[in-house]
């Protein structure tokens, strides 16, 4: 086979990806190692900044997202006992956040491309990127018991934390930073309605951290920090609702609706990013260079801004013949990236207990809050991070 984009990973970056380039007439594979419907089972993000929104509309997408889609207009802050609105509309000059979670935004994605027939390939196993530092790269794969080879001019590489193109790169090639937490988020998705329908809702008290959230008004996704030693099965769904009622405000917690979990997982916090993402013909994108805490809702959405670099800089390269924006993209991408890993580490930092939080740091803490919500351009700041800042924010 031969294309001229070959995209590794099915999920919503190489989705989206694939989008943009295929309205651009620029042709492309994806390769995914697992089966479309397990990547439609991941249950992920739900909160899309304005960029990623605009970018769903421009490719053809937008109908379900803005028929289903519930804007946030503001954000809300518990701390000692009290809850505290941030104009996130007002402060941003009418921005928005949209819940509409990533399964359904990988679902609209999966449908576009099937119906014009955009060659995907699930289930390919022991994939390969090849030759990617020279002139003619290819992508090996195993499926149904057959070798295929995708010849290609570029390799994207939309797969993951754990996919096969960071691991492919030489270890003198690469430089990594990383910062692990101390703790966990206990996540619960519950067919009940939030509890704030147009607010999210992020909570510290002396018993830890929760957020509210949210895929939609009958669907409601929790939080509660939680050591990382913790196991799911010793979170019953009861201990949970009441957990979580004792991290907010009296008057919060009692609008609290409580049902069975659909779904109930311990994820680790932790940021990380590599650099470069480039190599040679290759490029990262998404999850497989750089991971939030999901405290700002920035993993998804920082992957959605990758690939409008990146398709930016395909079309550059195929339409005006020029490699400024191929040669340019890692260092776009990476000023973005490190912007939003700032704010997830502020505000994780900021909502958290770590185990030096008592005593000063915890004053620290309720000093800082206090003076988020009585400050203007404070709260501006973290309104304009949460919003996502412009594509050419800093740029010259």
């Amino acid at each position: 086979m031969r294309t001229q984009v070959a995209i590794i990973g099915a999920g919503p970056s190489g989705l989206l990806l694939g989008q943009l380039l295929h309205k651009a007439g620029i042709d492309n594979i994806i390769v995914e190692r697992q089966s479309g419907e397990y990547v439609l089972g991941r249950i992920r993000a739900g909160i899309l900044e304005q960029v990623t929104t605009d970018l769903l509309r421009e490719v053809g997408v937008g109908q379900r997202l803005d028929a289903e889609g519930t804007v946030h207009h503001s954000i809300e802050l518990v701390f000692s006992g009290t809850r505290h609105a941030i104009d996130v509309h007002g402060l941003t000059g009418g921005k928005v956040v949209t819940a509409y979670g990533q399964t359904e935004m990988t679902r609209d994605l999966m449908e576009a491309r099937s119906e014009v027939s955009l060659p995907t390939v699930y289930e390919a196993r022991d994939v390969e990127v090849l030759d990617y530092d020279g002139e003619h790269p290819r992508v090996r794969y195993q499926k149904d018991g057959q070798t295929h080879e995708i010849e290609c001019d570029f390799i994207a590489g939309c797969d993951g934390f754990h996919g096969v193109c960071r691991a492919s790169v030489p270890k003198g090639a690469i430089t990594e930073f990383e910062k692990v937490y101390p703790f966990g988020w206990l996540g619960v998705l519950a067919d009940v309605p939030p509890v704030s329908p147009h607010a999210i809702v992020y909570a510290n008290s002396e018993r830890g951290f929760a957020l509210c959230s949210m895929r939609s008004l009958t669907r409601s996704r929790y939080y509660v920090q939680c050591p990382l030693d913790d196991k799911v099965e010793d979170w019953s769904d009861q201990r949970f609702w009441d957990e979580l009622r004792l991290r907010l405000d009296p008057e919060m917690a009692s609008r609290v609706v409580t049902g069975s979990s659909i779904e109930k997982s311990i994820a680790p916090l932790r940021s990380f990013v590599a650099e470069p993402m480039r190599f040679g013909r290759m490029f990262l994108a998404g999850d497989a260079a750089h991971i939030v805490p999901p405290t700002g809702a920035k993993g998804l959405n920082l992957a959605a801004s990758d690939v409008k670099y990146l398709s930016g800089a395909f079309i550059e390269y195929y339409k005006e013949k020029s490699p400024a924006g191929i040669d340019s993209y890692s260092e776009r991408c990476l000023r973005r990236v490190w912007k939003a890993e700032r704010f997830s580490w502020w505000l994780t930092s900021l909502m958290h207990r770590f185990p030096d939080t008592a005593g000063f740091g915890q004053k620290i803490q309720e000093a800082e809050l206090d003076y988020l919500v009585n400050s203007e351009s404070l709260s501006r700041s973290l309104a304009e991070n949460y919003v996502g800042l412009p594509l050419n924010f800093g740029e010259r």
